[in-house]
């Protein structure tokens, strides 16, 4: 199943081992070391990345808030 991560963005839900919030510092290091490795897939489409999803081979950054993903997620498994 696809979730919708914001602005026409969808991730296959079955990959997602993590929905974190960006602010915190160990965010940042996994976003930056995605980033260095090459392994990171910004689909923020230029505004503030809110929500860090890590996948089982990458890591995505989104717009949307973690709650709000999370709440798709849910959606999802019902």
């Amino acid at each position: 199943m696809l979730i919708n991560i914001g602005y026409g963005n969808v991730i296959n839900s079955d990959k997602i081992v993590a929905i974190i919030n960006s602010d915190s510092a160990p965010a940042k290091r996994i976003s930056q070391a995605a980033k260095d490795a090459g392994n990171a897939i910004d689909a923020t489409q230029g505004r503030k990345t809110k929500a860090v999803i890590v996948t089982d081979s990458h890591v995505v950054l989104s717009a949307l808030l973690p709650e709000t993903i999370a709440s798709r997620f849910d959606d999802i498994q019902d």
